[in-house]
């Protein structure tokens, strides 16, 4: 990118060649994370089936909110987010259940430079439908977490469940779970003795209704402290009222469960 600024500065015409070589060398980065998440499959432009929304200049690095929609009745089976240059690039790998709905996923994630944000849906042939969004952030991965480190992990594992609208049989629910946790990535520095948190981030969440699969979410260092998913799922009338179970997995091993209630419509 500085590259880019001082080619625009220093030689004006030239400075066309430079970018397109910046984003020649972006186009290759991807290529190289594909094939490391998702081998030597293809995929295809995904417009129509999937998009990813982001801020194109995030106003808090550490805190950076992005959705990913998928068209409503695609046969989608998971849905993978990665941050082409963070660190860590798989922020999210989702793999949805019969209780689950793709057409929805809202995370919040760190971005430690100006990057590409890729959003690859799998559909059930096995087909891959990726889309893009370019962000500006930086530093985000090495901010500090809000609260202090004691005051994030005497509350680690606490969970809230917001349901909105009504709930009813074979109706879309829509949901964001929060879970209280630090998410220490490695890269934050405490203030006062200079030295690097250790890692404890949030690797596994399990979400299902009545003991059947909504979603599965693989995660590494880039979800934000205390992670927000915003998502949905679709109840039958035997599931109504009933149980939504979050069974969550730090880096740690540390497992940390709660279920809420799911109240039918009216009740």
């Amino acid at each position: 990118m500085l590259k880019s600024i001082l080619a625009i500065a220093l030689i004006g015409a030239f400075a066309a060649p430079a970018l397109a070589d910046d984003e020649a060398e972006r186009q290759a980065h991807w290529a190289e994370l594909k094939q490391a998440v998702f081998g030597e499959r293809q995929s295809v432009d995904g417009a129509g089936l999937i998009a990813l929304e982001a801020p194109k200049r995030a106003l808090d690095a550490a805190l950076v909110p992005i959705t990913v929609t998928t068209r409503p009745g695609a046969d989608i089976i998971g849905v993978t987010v990665v941050i082409d240059d963070n660190p860590g690039p798989l922020a999210a790998r989702v793999t949805y259940g019969p209780r689950g709905d793709p057409s929805l996923l809202a995370l919040r994630v760190r971005v430690n430079q100006y990057t590409y944000m890729h959003a690859v849906a799998e559909t059930a042939d096995g087909a891959l439908h990726e889309t893009a969004q370019f962000v500006k952030a930086a530093g985000g991965c090495s901010a500090p977490v809000g609260a202090g480190e004691a005051d994030s992990l005497a509350e680690i594992g606490r969970m809230k469940l917001r349901l909105s609208g009504e709930v009813a049989a074979g109706q879309p629910v829509d949901a964001q779970l929060l879970i209280r946790h630090p998410n220490f990535n490695g890269m934050q520095m405490d203030q006062l003795t200079r030295l690097y948190t250790p890692m404890k981030f949030v690797q596994q969440i399990e979400i299902t209704l009545n003991g059947e699969r909504v979603l599965s979410l693989e995660s590494d260092i880039s979800l934000a402290t205390d992670p927000a998913i915003g998502f949905r799922f679709v109840p039958r009338a035997e599931d109504l009222p009933g149980k939504l179970k979050v069974t969550v997995r730090d880096s740690d091993n540390a497992v940390f469960e709660h279920s809420f209630d799911v109240p039918a419509s009216g009740s």
